[in-house]
């Protein structure tokens, strides 16, 4: 396959995940699916970091973008254009690095809930993992299931972030073997 091609494979490959990562994010500012948390500030520490609008979502777009105009005739689609794009994919790189590390430490941290009266993070820093041992769960009371919440969403943003983190390297090399190379467009008969 010729680097013009993966590139454009790449590109289609990170538009799903780029808005996978955007509605995560999104949906985690609603626990239970209702505003008034988001409108009294009860929400997890690391939803406001919003790694996956950020950086799984418009760190990785702007390099799906220009990646995918690598792939085509024109002005991108040759060795310039291929440099370039190893640029645009370290940004990639680097916006899935942060949506990575956010999830990682959303799924470590464990929610922002209430605990009988008191809004507290009672997970946090604990000995022993939450994440194995579901009967910690029922210490939140509030919001309704917000543990199975946030271990989806973040688990979610977890591996979509893992899955950009692949595809912006992948672009990375590719990108190098476009510039050296050439990207492989078919020019028609001379």
């Amino acid at each position: 396959m010729c680097t013009g091609k993966c590139s454009r494979c790449i590109s289609v490959a990170l538009y799903p995940l780029v808005l996978i990562s955007i509605i995560c994010n999104i949906v985690l500012f609603f626990p239970g699916g209702e505003v008034k948390y988001a409108k009294d500030g009860h929400i997890t520490e690391e939803v406001k970091y919003m790694g996956g609008l950020v950086g799984g979502g418009l760190m990785v777009l702007l390099p799906a973008l220009y990646i995918n105009l690598t792939g085509k005739q024109g002005c991108c689609g040759n060795r310039c254009g291929m440099f370039l794009s190893i640029a645009f994919a370290a940004v990639g790189v680097a916006g899935a690095l942060y949506s990575l590390v956010v999830a990682g430490l959303g799924l470590q941290n464990g929610p922002l809930c209430k605990v009988i009266l008191i809004w507290t993070t009672p997970f946090k820093d604990r000995d022993q993992s939450y994440l194995t041992d579901n009967t910690w769960w029922g210490t939140c009371t509030e919001p309704k299931d917000v543990v199975q919440f946030n271990i989806g969403l973040f688990a979610t943003l977890l591996v979509t972030s893992c899955l950009q983190l692949v595809l912006c390297a992948i672009q990375m090399i590719n990108g190098l073997f476009g510039c050296l190379c050439g990207t492989c467009i078919d020019k028609g008969p001379l």
